[in-house]
């Protein structure tokens, strides 16, 4: 009999193969490809077009593999349409290093054991209110939201409202936007349900995550918390998705198979007719829309969880509290740090910059150090004494020959986390002070890093935008915002956007433990709008306006944009070429293209870029067009296309 296999490959459509053997959709199995051996899925329907004169080869054989599920399957046939990737890419982000991991012995699993703890957890009646609505709807697929601001206890809500879908067999899928946030969350989720759940992200072990993609499949595992790549998990009874922080970017995944994992979340939610709740203090633009549409329904919670006060907020005017030379806090901050330190407070400086230095020149031949592969400064990160891209990787050695004589002399333009770091320790001697980067926080021993911050052993963090995602320190009272003015530079259309929903997060790390709490602001326009759409307590005010900029302008989520990168090594080949695609496509698809620019990030790991904006309805025409005409063109060697789907970045 005839089956026809997707391989987890770049093609768009399965193959044809035969077999004796009795088998079904979402079946795995192994099957010849060229001289290799590879594990292909049965999948819902042949290739269109056929020829009809090639040999069909012989499935080897069927895997010992719980079958993927026919509404998983069109799950990830949407997927591919949708973000206009081959239907084997789709495939190829479920298998595990593009194979299938076959059933093991029940024992395998005791590690996960679900045995739920009773807890008796007092709720306000918001928290109740909320629960309601949550398990009203639970039953079946829709999206809810839960918006409530920073320290009220939205964690405790949606833990409850999973809890009687584990008792019942279901399966939970809990998406975090960062993997640095997993460590604490397991141990919170742990405190609560009394047995641990499985955590999945790219520093997973390769034997973990086998155990942990086996177990999922079988069913075995009943919660995941995870990044953005446990959403392809094959789960084989799911009953809710949480995506926590919904509105941050990093769910967004800009490299090798472009999507944003909180749209692709609740797409999946749908196939699965499963319920979905977005979790966040600020929503997304886009997520605020839908709440108006009445697509999404919504709760909130306006009080902190039992009664703790929001933080004050307070301007500091650098125009009158001047800085120092090489110095970048005030005397006033440092007064005002004094103060907090003394009443045994914890302080955070905050500066969303890592490393020491974004540039460095030499002063005697006025040498800048740039990255060979990519047009963007080198960072200096003095802990490592070297000069580091954030982009490719690369690094080099800080000593330099100087192009006039000797070595360079360096100076150091700007201030990184390390920079703020050295000032800090400088004017606090005595104090134990730690940064809090993902240069820092990602490694084995940040779990330890994170005890002494909560047990008050370390009294000042230096921290980078990592610290605003989902921490919980009791101690932390006082906030210090370095460099407000910087955050408002950008090309970017969600800028602002972004920079409510970082600084409302950030200002929710202080007073949670119920303690007098202020965010101090350095800045030199304190008449900024941000700041004051920071500190207005209510954000819809700002969402309501920054939509109506975006109606009128035409802009997401009023558009769809669909990013077309084209990269090469020769630069003025890539440039005629952008435009000879462009003169192609225009008037074959749904949509204005915009362009051809250089990319802001104009070379990036050797290879230049110039970039195509498709501007049109919020239909799949846009993609089912493109789809079409994008391989009928022809690209020169060497010039490779990427697509990308509602770009988040386009800085």
């Amino acid at each position: 009999m005839k089956y026809p296999i997707l391989l987890p490959n770049i093609f768009n459509h399965p193959f044809t193969y035969e077999s004796n053997i009795d088998l079904r959709v979402g079946d795995y199995v192994i099957v010849p490809f060229g001289s290799s051996r590879v594990t292909g899925v049965v999948w819902d329907e042949f290739e269109k077009n056929n020829r009809k004169n090639f040999k069909i080869r012989n499935i080897l054989r069927k895997l010992n593999v719980t079958p993927l599920k026919k509404n998983t399957i069109n799950f990830l046939n949407w997927f591919a349409e949708y973000n206009i990737i081959p239907k084997g890419m789709a495939l190829k982000l479920v298998l595990l290093s593009s194979t299938a991991i076959e059933d093991k012995e029940k024992k395998f699993y005791k590690i996960f054991e679900n045995k739920i703890k009773k807890t008796s957890i007092k709720l306000s009646n918001d928290q109740k209110n909320s629960l309601g609505k949550m398990n009203a709807l639970n039953k079946k697929f829709r999206v809810h939201v839960l918006q409530g601001i920073t320290g009220s206890g939205k964690t405790l809500i949606y833990f409850e409202a999973l809890k009687p879908l584990i008792s019942k067999g279901f399966q939970g899928l809990i998406l975090l936007p960062e993997i640095g946030l997993t460590g604490q969350f397991e141990q919170k989720f742990f405190e609560y349900f009394g047995f641990k759940p499985a955590v999945w992200h790219s520093n997973i072990s390769k034997k973990k995550k086998e155990l942990i993609w086996s177990g999922v499949s079988r069913g075995d595992i009943k919660v995941i918390i995870g990044a953005r790549s446990s959403l392809f998990l094959p789960f084989k009874k799911l009953g809710m998705i949480i995506v926590d922080e919904e509105h941050d970017q990093s769910f967004k995944q800009d490299e090798g198979v472009t999507y944003n994992a909180r749209d692709m979340a609740i797409s999946r939610a749908s196939f699965e007719n499963v319920p979905i709740n977005l979790i966040t203090a600020v929503p997304s633009i886009e997520t605020f829309e839908n709440i108006k549409k009445g697509k999404y329904g919504v709760s909130k919670l306006n009080e902190r969880y039992k009664n703790s006060a929001l933080p004050n907020y307070e301007i500091i005017n650098l125009n009158n509290s001047k800085l120092e030379n090489q110095s970048w806090l005030s005397d006033k901050v440092i007064e005002k740090a004094n103060f907090h330190l003394e009443k045994n407070d914890q302080v955070l400086f905050f500066l969303n910059r890592r490393g020491f230095s974004p540039n460095v020149l030499c002063n005697k031949c006025f040498n800048t150090f740039s990255c060979p592969n990519c047009s963007i400064n080198l960072v200096f990160h003095k802990k490592k004494n070297n000069l580091l891209c954030h982009y490719c990787g690369y690094k080099t050695d800080l000593k330099r020959k100087c192009l006039k004589k000797g070595e360079c002399n360096f100076v150091f333009s700007g201030p990184g986390v390390e920079r703020i770091s050295e000032e800090v320790k400088k004017k606090f001697p005595n104090k134990k002070v730690e940064i809090f980067s993902s240069d820092t926080m990602n490694k084995k021993d940040s779990i330890n890093k994170l005890d002494k911050i909560i047990n008050n052993e370390t009294q000042i963090l230096v921290g980078t935008q990592l610290i605003s995602k989902g921490f919980h320190f009791p101690s932390l009272n006082c906030i210090v915002v370095i460099d407000i003015d910087l955050s408002s530079q950008g090309h970017d259309l969600r800028a602002a956007e972004k920079n409510l929903q970082l600084y409302h997060q950030l200002s929710g790390r202080a007073g949670r433990a119920g303690k007098p709490a202020t965010v101090y602001f350095q800045t030199y326009n304190n008449n900024t709008k941000m700041i004051s759409d920071i500190t207005n307590k209510n954000p819809d005010i700002f969402l309501e306006r920054e939509l109506e900029i975006r109606r009128k302008n035409k802009l997401p989520p009023f558009q769809r944009f669909i990013s077309i990168i084209l990269t090469g090594n020769n630069e003025s080949k890539l440039e005629k070429e952008a435009f000879y695609f462009k003169n192609f496509i225009e008037n074959k698809i749904e949509g204005k293209v915009l362009g051809p620019v250089n990319a802001l990030l104009f070379r990036l790991k050797k290879k230049y870029r110039v970039r195509l904006l498709v501007r049109g309805p919020k239909t799949m025409k846009v993609q089912n067009s493109l789809a079409k005409i994008i391989p009928k063109y022809k690209f020169s060697s060497g010039i490779k296309l990427s697509v990308d789907v509602d770009p988040i970045n386009f800085n």
